[in-house]
């Protein structure tokens, strides 16, 4: 359905795949290992599937997959094929992780509930913001947040999974107690808070203004050794009164280093200006999310 159109094939990427994979491992290993051993729920479809668990003895993973059906093909009509099928591979892996780690609850030897929901916290959320970085989602209402963030560019997943899931565990607390439902809204918590960071971790870019008496030279070393575009700014000095052009240049956080390096290598005065940036689009940077 997916894979024999040829435009999808070239924007799939080998390594988008094994990180998704690698995140819906990581996922799995925080709901047996932690939530199902403290006897959690999970948000969104998962949560539905983990009250399943408990109260059948059906894995999750089983419900996970028959749930998400109807919803993979809301986003094949209205996100886009590749995303879908980054949502088929993560909804897949995710159940089939669900039930071949299934035994790992059985290795925890203590009940201390705190942290059981902040290691569950820390490892679903850091499995999900992996997919999530990699075009992909584990299905269910990422699916939804999905749509909503592709119409909404500061739309919050982390956080509105968090409003949403919140009233997931007031049903919840129906089959699981009261006490499991505030500590699970504890692990949301968590869930949430490492999602949004481990996403925004996966982009995180630097924003450089570079004044230097060899503009020409480092701006053509940047291009060709960075492959980095250089934008000239004109400026004029408050001081001196000169005027001058300053570099300015977005470069991925590994590469500060060797700019650095390259930098001071022709112009050991130069002075560079180092800032965050929380999200770069455009050529050579992050593509479209979806």
């Amino acid at each position: 359905m997916f894979i024999g159109n040829n435009k999808l094939r070239s924007r799939l990427s080998v390594k988008n795949i094994l990180e998704i994979l690698f995140g819906t491992f990581i996922y799995s290993i925080g709901i047996n290992t932690f939530i199902v051993h403290a006897k959690l729920l999970s948000g969104g479809v998962s949560g539905i599937s983990l009250i399943v668990q408990y109260l059948t003895g059906l894995p999750a993973g089983y419900t996970i997959f028959m749930l998400n059906i109807p919803l993979l093909i809301l986003s094949y009509k209205k996100i886009g094929s590749r995303f879908t099928f980054y949502t088929i591979l993560g909804t897949a892996s995710l159940s089939l992780f669900l039930v071949l780690t299934q035994f790992l609850d059985k290795l925890i030897n203590f009940d201390d509930p705190i942290l059981l929901c902040l290691y569950g916290g820390v490892l679903t959320g850091a499995g999900m913001g992996i997919v999530f970085a990699n075009h992909g989602s584990t299905g269910g209402l990422d699916i939804i947040s999905v749509l909503m963030k592709k119409k909404h560019e500061n739309f919050e997943i982390g956080r509105t999974n968090l409003y949403i899931n919140f009233f997931i565990v007031l049903a919840g607390a129906l089959f699981i107690g009261l006490k499991s439902a505030l500590y699970t809204l504890v692990s949301m918590s968590i869930n949430s808070f490492v999602l949004d960071k481990t996403i925004n971790g996966f982009n995180r870019r630097k924003m450089l203004f570079i004044i230097t008496n060899e503009e020409e030279k480092i701006s053509n070393a940047i291009m060709n050794d960075l492959k980095r575009g250089v934008t000239f700014i004109q400026a004029e000095g408050a001081y001196t009164k000169t005027n001058r052009r300053i570099l300015y240049c977005v470069v991925s956080l590994s590469q500060i280093p060797y700019l650095k390096h390259l930098v001071y290598s022709i112009d050991s005065n130069a002075f560079i200006s180092i800032l965050d940036v929380s999200e770069v689009r455009g050529k050579g940077f992050m593509d479209d999310l979806f």
